[in-house]
């Protein structure tokens, strides 16, 4: 057949998330041509340029025969934003769960720092100047275990509620920015489907927090969970397991807000091509996690008090009942400490948050990055 027997192949670039996929394939095409007539042994370019597109990445060729002839073909690279098609809710809801189950455990003896330093009336054994200080304090005085007293509640509580939160984020995130911007980056659609998120989790998470923090306080009567929640159920009802639940989303919603917009903007800067970048998503993470937490910490004091219901804080007051609502925690916090107590323990809440936030969004966007893989592999196998 001699050169027009020959087919030109062209390496192309990689296709960039919110590229329209039929194009791409259209592309992909047009660059399997024959050096003289166009056509491909009775095919035409036409039919060629409408092969089912890629996953969009890197690419390299794969040989394909065809009447006996031999047609290479590209077999992109996964493009790690955009997950497969054949990706269900359930993969951002695993990359969710184990990012929020490992979060919490790792900085949970800093968490529980945070708890005791937020206290407005502390034990005089419990007040602490700093962070390492109050760990160094707990470990000597109350034990080694002391730091991670109610770990075990907070696991099988952040396991669903991240579950919940991450795929919410995910899904909804896609549908506002297509609504926006036809594909395109909005942090008011980021920050939207962020606040929607919070609702799901913290309603998952709300009652494992107050069993939390009532067993990281110092000289905490219960013996257990079981016990802690047994004596929250006898004494004060139901209802307290969700007491701070308003406060919670006050606190969260605006948090979540400030997260997600400040971790989508980072990414923009640092991470543009939206690529699987373990140290943009750790610095992304870590920034974003500390401006939301120094923003709203006064709310979270309000609700740690109202979570813990301070037996120093309420005899110092006089009062025989319990804390409930913002208004009161608010009015509280203030008659006890004034302005300086909405900020007790911003120092730990935002050493807390840092790495909290660094660890979840790094672990969460490398199993997403992992399932990308995972599922891309499979499809060049076929």
């Amino acid at each position: 057949m001699g050169a027009e027997g020959f087919v030109s192949r062209r390496r192309m670039s990689a296709e960039t998330p919110g590229r329209d996929g039929g194009v791409a394939g259209a592309s992909a095409g047009a660059e399997i041509r024959w050096l003289g007539g166009g056509r491909f042994c009775g095919i035409s370019e036409g039919i060629v340029g409408g092969l089912p597109p890629m996953i969009g990445g890197e690419s390299d060729f794969k040989a394909v025969q065809l009447h006996g002839l031999v047609e290479t073909r590209e077999v992109p690279e996964p493009n790690y934003e955009g997950l497969p098609q054949g990706a269900s809710t359930s993969t951002y809801m695993l990359a969710g769960a184990v990012a929020g189950i490992m979060e919490h455990c790792l900085m949970f003896p800093i968490d529980c720092v945070k708890t005791r330093m937020q206290s407005l009336q502390p034990e005089p054994a419990a007040r602490y100047s700093n962070v390492m200080e109050a760990l160094r304090r707990i470990v000597r005085t109350e034990g080694v275990w002391r730091p991670i007293r109610g770990l075990n509640v907070t696991a099988v509580g952040a396991g669903p509620a991240h579950a919940l939160y991450f795929a919410c984020y995910e899904k909804l995130k896609k549908t506002l920015n297509n609504a926006i911007y036809a594909g395109g980056n909005s942090h008011v659609a980021n920050g939207t489907a962020g606040c929607v998120a919070t609702l799901l989790h913290d309603s998952v998470m709300n009652p494992a927090e107050v069993v939390k923090q009532r067993m990281q306080m110092y000289n905490s009567p219960y013996h257990s969970v079981l016990d802690c929640i047994r004596a929250i159920w006898r004494k004060e009802g139901t209802g307290a397991f969700y007491r701070s639940y308003t406060t919670q989303l006050t606190m969260n919603v605006p948090f979540q807000a400030l997260h997600f917009m400040t971790y989508e903007y980072l990414q923009e800067t640092l991470n543009p091509h939206r690529q699987y970048n373990p140290s943009s998503h750790v610095v992304s993470g870590a920034l974003a996690g500390a401006i939301a937490a120094a923003a709203t910490t006064p709310l979270d004091v309000c609700k740690t008090l109202l979570n813990t219901q301070e037996s120093l804080a309420l005899h110092s007051l006089n009062s025989g009942g319990n804390i409930s609502g913002l208004t009161h925690a608010f009015r509280t916090v203030y008659r006890l400490g004034g302005l300086p107590a909405y900020f007790k323990g911003v120092q730990a809440r935002i050493i807390y948050q840092m790495p909290s936030t660094a660890i979840s969004w790094s672990i969460y966007e490398f199993f997403k990055y992992a399932i990308t893989t995972r599922q891309h592999a499979k499809r060049r196998e076929k």
